[in-house]
């Protein structure tokens, strides 16, 4: 979502300035008081309605098509496997566990994970423990010669989730990446911390979906106090959003995005009013 910001010492003057750049029907997502120096101005972020109506079908993508995926399989060929990618630190594995065990995920399905990162210290070891207090199957994949073991331990699953290292697609080991796209994911989300910077996050889009990424999830929304930057945040990154999370607790911190985010962000479109 292409979001601007425009500041001015009263409110009509920052109005117009946002009429002009972005047209008559502009809407305001946010504004505050601010300071320049020591004289105190207005700045509102405003955006277009396509831009508004854009992130809004980003917030509302097609439920996963489990169903579909599942009729008739055999030997658990038409498994739904879920992948979690993304830089360091974004908390990949805490959501893969969110997502196996949260009602409004995957409900009453049979999950299990399959484990990539093998590369973080204590990595394993973390999923390992989500697993067994979740009573759920784990496999480890090391190389590429291991996948048909694994894939065939996990058969009995509806849903596979695949966790894997916290490296960028440009500079990660391309045997892990190599072993990820030979079992085709069903759907590759791009995981994201909030506190990341905006203007980060268009080049990691473009890098993550060269590298297959699907959708994306936000994490640690309980971070970041800027509502409007996370709002600008979701809009670079460009992809479809089921899920955010908003905090350590598992699986009570895994949100649907459309209605927390329209909630949360104040999205909902409102028309600029000019005297």
């Amino acid at each position: 979502m292409r979001l601007e910001a425009f500041r001015g010492r009263d409110l009509a003057t920052v109005f117009m300035e946002a009429r002009c750049s972005l047209g008559d029907d502009a809407m305001i997502l946010h504004s505050r008081t601010v300071t320049d120096g020591a004289r105190p101005m207005i700045e509102v972020f405003a955006a277009a309605p396509n831009e508004i109506r854009r992130f809004h079908q980003l917030l509302a993508p097609e439920p996963p098509a489990i169903a579909s995926r599942l009729a008739g399989r055999e030997g658990g060929s038409s498994q739904f496997m879920l992948a979690l990618v993304g830089p360091t630190g974004a908390g990949k594995t805490t959501t893969a566990a969110k997502l196996a065990v949260h009602a409004e995920a995957f409900g009453a399905r049979c999950v299990g994970f399959l484990a990539l990162d093998t590369y973080r210290a204590g990595a394993v070891e973390q999923l390992q423990g989500y697993a067994d207090a979740a009573d759920l199957p784990l496999e480890v994949v090391y190389d590429a010669s291991g996948i048909a073991a694994a894939r065939k331990r996990l058969s009995s699953c509806d849903v596979v989730i695949i966790d894997t290292p916290g490296r960028g697609p440009r500079g990660a080991d391309p045997i892990w990446r190599w072993v990820l796209r030979s079992m085709q994911p069903t759907e590759t989300h791009l995981v994201v911390p909030a506190t990341m910077r905006v203007d980060l996050a268009a080049a990691l889009t473009r890098e993550y979906s060269a590298a297959g990424a699907t959708h994306a999830i936000l994490t640690k929304l309980d971070e970041v106090p800027n509502d409007a930057i996370v709002a600008q945040l979701a809009g670079q990154l460009a992809l479809p959003m089921r899920w955010v999370t908003d905090g350590q607790n598992i699986p009570a911190d895994l949100r649907i995005a459309g209605p927390l985010l329209a909630e949360t962000l104040d999205v909902a479109p409102r028309q600029m009013v000019f005297a």
